[in-house]
């Protein structure tokens, strides 16, 4: 499918969502899962952090590195053609400062050829989507359960679940898709 398939960009996904036509988006980690997943034609594909545990054997996802995601990156890149690549921006490389995120943002994408950058937070880091957004990055977002603050949310759990969780969920969502993310993961 991917051969005819013309290559993924945020106006044929805008033109997907208001077709109300699927989108299939999944996580690769190397070059025989970006083949895959090209040759099944996908439409977006992350190179996510999760990268830490089911690749490189870590068990926690903030233990990634910013140099670890970006050879997982150029991996990825070399097996696809047509999806929207995303890339993860590991922990530790955005909160700190608006400046920061820039500059490691600005890398994921020339080093591997990502078209867009994954953020996890909420109302809290609108602000850097923003900001991101406004220099030209575009920013995939990431609420509720969010693994790279698994230590500050009590662990591993679900997340949304009674009114005032799923209130705040929702909040989160709608303040990173007010800061101009394209899209949000809910987890």
């Amino acid at each position: 499918p991917g051969a005819d398939r013309a290559v993924m960009s945020l106006t044929r996904l805008q033109e997907m969502k208001e077709n109300g036509e699927p989108i299939v988006m999944v996580t690769a980690y190397d070059y025989p899962s970006a083949t895959v997943a090209e040759a099944a034609g996908v439409d977006l594909v992350l190179v996510g952090d999760s990268a830490a545990n089911v690749v490189l054997g870590y068990d926690r996802t903030d233990l990634v590195s910013i140099e670890e995601m970006i050879v997982l990156g150029k991996a990825v890149r070399r097996g696809l053609k047509t999806p929207l690549m995303v890339g993860d921006m590991p922990m530790g490389s955005y909160e700190a400062s608006d400046e920061l995120a820039i500059l490691n943002a600005q890398r994921l994408v020339k080093e591997t050829g990502c078209q867009a950058v994954k953020l996890e937070g909420g109302r809290a880091l609108a602000p850097t989507v923003e900001f991101l957004v406004a220099r030209g990055i575009p920013v995939v977002g990431h609420v509720g359960l969010m693994p790279q603050s698994v230590n500050t949310m009590g662990g591993y759990r679900a997340r949304g679940r009674g009114d005032s969780e799923a209130t705040a969920v929702m909040a989160d969502a709608i303040a990173v898709a007010e800061a101009g993310a394209f899209a949000i993961v809910v987890e």
